[in-house]
């Protein structure tokens, strides 16, 4: 194929693809190269500006390391990973919505025992979370397991001080024959998203805030149900209409209640104001066909 000009190079490069033989790579790329054509058509883009978004993709490769994942970043801001999230968890009316990941889960978070601490240090003020876990049908799912996170007081998540000598504000706990759960953290609060690099750079060129309302993360999974990726979002947060990772549902926010020192609804006692969030989580489950992939 010679002498292609800007009408004829995206048939050509479909062309040269016809032999692809995973189909579904093939819907893919095709798409693609569709898409990225007609948006350079569409906009003339220049040369200048093709070189800059190539810098700036190489820009965010080279701030992704173990502790921050700017890709993820970047794709949130974009509400991307909202869409994706969206078309991929669809869910019946009562079941707990899914949102964003986000770029600061880690694996292998440590096990506590229920009632435990996992805030582990953090800095913030004290917080007790309970809850329970059920079906859509109503029955409560005894074991489930549920991995926490979140940001500091500070907004700042364990794994970006690379000082830390342990896990903080994270971990993972089972629920109850009842499917309850209970553990002590820390009061969520609003922070904002890395900006020092080149997706902070971009928010500032569209004029957009990296601010995120206070939240807790949650991933729940047991048998038989589908795994869920949420969070909850503290109620009152000046940031939840404009979340910079477009993540708020209103289904996921909730009261932190605040209670002068004395006495905890675990039976234990706080020597200065603490905050309780109770929140039921309920799960969707797996549909047969599902189940046997």
């Amino acid at each position: 194929m010679r002498n292609l000009d800007e009408e004829t190079i995206t048939q050509a490069v479909l062309a040269r693809n016809a032999d692809m033989t995973d189909r579904r790579l093939k819907e893919v790329m095709t798409s693609l190269i569709q898409h990225l054509h007609a948006f350079a058509r569409d906009i003339k883009l220049t040369e200048e500006e093709w070189a800059a978004g190539i810098q700036f993709l190489t820009e965010v490769g080279h701030t992704c390391n173990p502790a921050r994942q700017e890709f993820i970043l970047l794709s949130d801001t974009l509400g991307l990973s909202t869409l994706v999230t969206a078309q991929n968890h669809r869910k019946p009316q009562g079941c707990t919505e899914a949102t964003v990941f986000g770029p600061f889960y880690v694996d292998d978070a440590p096990e506590y025992e229920l009632g435990a601490n996992v805030g582990n240090g953090m800095n913030g003020e004290p917080c007790l979370v309970s809850g329970q876990v059920r079906s859509i049908t109503g029955e409560v799912v005894p074991g489930a397991k549920l991995e926490v996170w979140q940001a500091d007081a500070e907004g700042f998540y364990d794994v970006q001080d690379p000082e830390r000598s342990c896990a903080q504000g994270r971990g993972t706990l089972h629920a109850d024959a009842d499917g309850r759960f209970h553990f002590r953290s820390i009061v969520a609060q609003s922070y904002p998203i890395p900006h020092d690099g080149p997706v902070g750079r971009m928010l500032d060129a569209m004029g957009r805030h990296p601010w995120r309302p206070a939240h807790l993360h949650f991933m729940i999974s047991a048998p038989g149900y589908e795994t869920l990726v949420t969070h909850v979002f503290r109620d009152g947060d000046k940031y939840l209409d404009s979340d910079a990772v477009f993540g708020v549902r209103s289904s996921l926010v909730a009261d932190w209640v605040r209670h002068e020192a004395g006495n905890t609804p675990d039976g234990g006692k706080s020597d200065m104001p603490f905050y309780t969030l109770d929140f039921d989580f309920v799960l969707n489950p797996v549909k047969p066909t599902q189940a046997n992939r």
